[in-house]
């Protein structure tokens, strides 16, 4: 009886959605390429790890472009199709990467692919929009989150056998998979640029209407959205320190052991991730988003500020657990937020300017924290981060309050 109600807000949600869970889960686990792209560029191809870095940044520099053009692809063109053609060129330099030898040749390969399957992201969060309602959208993210991170589970770890005396097959079997996920939306999903109207009537869902005017004219209309995007920025710099800082200071804590000990964190996370998205899920189903966001403020701050004051195994173990909490709550209620409040005519280009805003946290995080480290140890400087995550929750409440005001203001009109 438990496990039924536990799983109740994924019961009844469009067929589309199933599709794409599956979808996400055999994409998943074909993630054998970027998990190991350091090892690739180091030890494959022979590059300097300062050389490794350079092109793991330009790498990341090219996922804004990809962003934009996918975004507004994805609202001129169509879901699907921008989904198929970056999934398909994508795959097809994979294919062609796994069949040469290793050489700078490769990285670009690489690169590209990367940027083309990074383009498919504004359109899979768009055809999601399209296809659900405020009443079950969180329920549909949460699913989909929880389907990639079962997949990603086992994907990582399978590239890892493959790649001392298997390199080809790192990057065949990530296309394969690809390819095959893309197969299951191709011919079970439903183009939905032509349906993204349907259904959105009544002044709950006036923020979603289709409008005319440039992405530009259509943000300064909702300002709220970039403020949210800011905060999530402050919260996604001090998360990109979990695969930065803490293998750093585990390492200098537990010396030859650390690697082995941060691993067994990053699996932890993994499967907290698993157990714990539909728990999260089902007990936060009542709370808005933006609450839901204070919430997972509130345990980043504990999760990694308490990293400036622990020395323990089981504290480090705890620490993963409580962020991994706050990851999952931020998961799902992130697109759900952003989906609520944006025009259906503009969903790709706006989720791409977002998630433009909001990843370069990931991006810039361990550069800036890097140059920190040369000036504090690890303690104080994760002590700092908490602060800063602390503050920006505190903005999130303050984001918060003033929608709440905002909607009470509009229900007395």
């Amino acid at each position: 009886m438990y496990i039924k109600k536990l799983f109740k807000p994924y019961m009844g949600l469009p067929r589309e959605i199933y599709i794409l869970f599956i979808s996400k889960i055999i994409n998943a686990m074909g993630s054998f390429v970027m998990p190991l792209l350091t090892l690739i560029l180091t030890e494959k191809i022979g590059l300097s790890d300062s050389k490794a870095g350079y092109y793991i940044s330009i790498s990341g520099i090219l996922y804004i472009p990809a962003l934009i053009i996918g975004g507004k692809l994805a609202d001129v063109c169509g879901r699907k199709v921008i989904i198929a053609v970056s999934n398909i060129v994508g795959a097809f330099l994979y294919i062609i990467a796994g069949f040469l030898r290793p050489s700078v040749t490769m990285v670009y390969l690489i690169m590209i692919a990367g940027a083309c399957f990074t383009a498919t992201g504004p359109a899979h969060d768009s055809l999601v929009a399209d296809i659900t309602n405020p009443a079950n959208r969180k329920s549909a993210y949460s699913l989909l989150y929880m389907g990639w991170n079962t997949g990603y589970a086992v994907g990582p770890t399978i590239g890892g056998f493959l790649f001392k005396d298997h390199l080809p097959l790192v990057f065949i079997g990530d296309a394969a998979t690809a390819l095959i996920a893309l197969c299951l939306i191709i011919i079970f999903v439903k183009e939905t640029i032509h349906i993204k109207d349907e259904g959105i009537a009544g002044s709950e869902r006036a923020s979603e209407r289709s409008e005319e005017g440039s992405i530009v004219s259509v943000i300064l209309k909702r300002p709220i959205l970039i403020f949210f995007a800011l905060i999530l920025f402050c919260y996604n710099f001090v998360y990109s320190q979990w695969s930065f800082m803490l293998p750093i200071q585990v390492v200098d804590v537990f010396e030859d052991a650390g690697a082995k000990y941060f691993g067994m964190m990053a699996s932890l996370n993994g499967f907290v991730v698993m157990l714990f998205t539909p728990v999260i899920t089902k007990i936060t189903e009542k709370i808005n988003e933006l609450m839901r966001a204070v919430l997972g403020g509130i345990l980043y701050t504990v999760g990694f500020g308490m990293l400036g004051f622990v020395n323990l195994l089981p504290f480090f173990f705890l620490s993963t657990f409580i962020f991994t909490l706050g990851e999952i709550i931020l998961a799902i209620s992130t697109s759900p937020f952003i989906a609520n409040r944006t025009p259906s005519s503009h969903r790709g280009r706006m989720i791409a300017v977002l998630q433009i805003i909001m990843g370069s946290g990931y991006m810039i995080g361990p550069l800036i924290m890097g140059n920190v480290l040369n000036y504090v140890e690890v303690k104080p400087a994760w002590v700092i981060l908490g602060a800063f995550v602390s503050f920006a929750t505190l903005l999130m409440y303050g984001l918060e309050r003033y929608d709440e005001r905002k909607n009470v203001e509009l229900n007395q009109c």
